[in-house]
């Protein structure tokens, strides 16, 4: 039999040992990170998995850019005034997302295909620049999400459904907690309710002082309430606040304009007086057929447009300008007819006017006023104008001075039409008056001329038949 040395059976024993040890070690490391992750909430370890999947989506990779389009030739910034689409909403091919106000017209920028919004480059009323990033679409189908979708069903066969919060999902194991908490709740309620009569009682035998029951001191105080209420009516009358808000770019503009004419221009006004009873009874007579075979309205200013026409042919000064040291005589009337929008007064233009009648003159008026307050002009309906004409009847004015549509050298003023007494062949009598008034730069056009040109608008209006003469009589 062989007999092993201490030595050897020590150091097995020590081996042994600190196995042992270490094996419980990981047990119990084991155990206490069992115990961790039960304690922890469940709504907490589900919110962390949806926030890792969240970083798996990849929507903004497939995104592509839509840039500001081109405008016109001498338009290269605007104001983005409107996002007409928001992120999250799907658009159509073509579908209008955002509107630019310019210094002359509005642009309208337009999904370049199907898809959903998914980024805004660039907030409202911010400065663009053609070819600059605007927005970012994810190609798709287009259409109209429903944004109030049904809530889904509770799952059934059992399902367990999460915790509303991170204190209801906490609420079993802490029941054992809030039993013995109630219980102690319960014990100082009627502790409380034992001391409540006791002390009621003590109050209700302690007499009341009778300095208290005095009421001087109430009556003191009645008279400087009544102050007070006879000072807040006066405070509390009217308001004053302030309302601040951008100048848009097309006030902008004709500010600009405005101003700029009446430091160039040597600005000067006639007026003169119109009997509109010729031009009135015309109407009358022949406005149910136009209607009915052209399908036009016919109104005064057709008619003051053609006699516009045929005092420029006799006094061409009034449709030149001034272009440096140089006189510009044109062959061809441009009208521009001021129309008043929400946005601000516009001028769009007739191109040769001189070429129309009064039926083809009416149309092109009306063309161009619905397109100027449906807000559809183009730069090119506004480029250009020889000569202005502007309607203040309209609204009720009786008589004005229009300001000059620089470079142009005239603009004629209409208004409304007021019944007065005049004298006829030495006899008072009514008649419908209308004031017109003649704006022009006394740097080209002089005072004869001026007077002369306006004296013709007076004579074709007062006998329309003037105007199929070849030359004024």
């Amino acid at each position: 039999m062989l007999r092993t040395p201490s030595r050897c059976i020590a150091s097995a024993a020590r081996t042994a040992a600190s196995s042992s040890k270490a094996t419980r070690t990981s047990v119990r490391a084991m155990t206490s990170l069992r115990i961790a992750q039960n304690s922890l909430p469940r709504a907490s370890l589900r919110v962390e998995t949806v926030q890792r999947a969240a970083f798996h989506v990849s929507s903004l990779r497939l995104a592509e850019t839509v840039k500001v389009p081109q405008m016109a030739e001498s338009i290269t910034e605007g104001t983005l005034k409107q996002w007409l689409k928001q992120v999250g909403d799907t658009v159509s091919q073509d579908e209008e997302i955002a509107s630019i106000e310019t210094d002359k017209i509005d642009v309208s920028v337009n999904a370049p295909m199907s898809g959903k919004i998914v980024e805004l480059l660039v907030e409202e009323d911010s400065t663009v620049t053609v070819g600059q990033d605007l927005l970012r679409i994810e190609p798709g189908e287009g259409g109209t999400p429903e944004k109030d979708e049904a809530p889904k069903a509770a799952p059934e066969g059992g399902a367990r459904s999460e915790p509303k919060n991170l204190e209801e999902g906490n609420k079993d194991d802490h029941a054992p907690e809030a039993k013995k908490s109630k219980g102690a709740s319960e014990e100082a309620h009627k502790k409380q309710q034992e001391v409540a009569p006791k002390l009621e009682s003590s109050e209700e035998e302690k007499p009341a002082p009778k300095k208290e029951d005095k009421p001087a001191a109430p009556k003191k105080e009645d008279k400087p309430a009544a102050k007070k209420e006879e000072t807040n009516p006066a405070k509390s009358i009217g308001t004053r606040n302030e309302t601040r808000v951008k100048m848009s770019r097309m006030r902008q503009t004709i500010a600009q304009r405005l101003k700029a004419s009446q430091n160039a221009a040597a600005s000067l006004t006639t007026f003169n007086e119109i009997d509109m009873s010729s031009i009135m009874e015309f109407r009358k007579l022949y406005k149910d057929g136009i209607l009915k075979n052209e399908g036009v309205k016919l109104g005064f200013m057709s008619a003051f447009s053609r006699a516009a026409c045929l005092a420029l042919k006799e006094i061409p000064a009034a449709n030149a300008s001034i272009e440096g040291d140089q006189i510009v005589y044109r062959d061809y009337v441009d009208l521009s007819i001021a129309v008043s929008t929400p946005k601000g007064l516009v001028t769009p233009v007739v191109r040769n006017a001189e070429a129309m009648g009064l039926v083809d003159l009416e149309r092109a008026v009306a063309e161009l006023g619905k397109k100027a307050r449906d807000g559809k002009l183009g730069l090119e309906d506004m480029a250009g104008g020889t000569f202005t004409i502007s309607n203040g009847g309209v609204f009720g004015s009786l008589f004005g001075t229009p300001i000059i549509n620089l470079p142009q050298t005239a603009v004629l003023g209409m208004h409304s039409i007021k019944e007065k007494p005049v004298v006829v062949n030495g006899q008072i009598v009514i008649r419908p008056i209308m004031v017109v008034a003649l704006t022009y730069d006394h740097r080209l056009l002089d005072g004869r001329d001026s007077v002369t040109f306006l004296v013709r608008i007076k004579e074709y209006l007062e006998d329309p038949r003037r105007m199929l003469l070849p030359s004024p009589v």
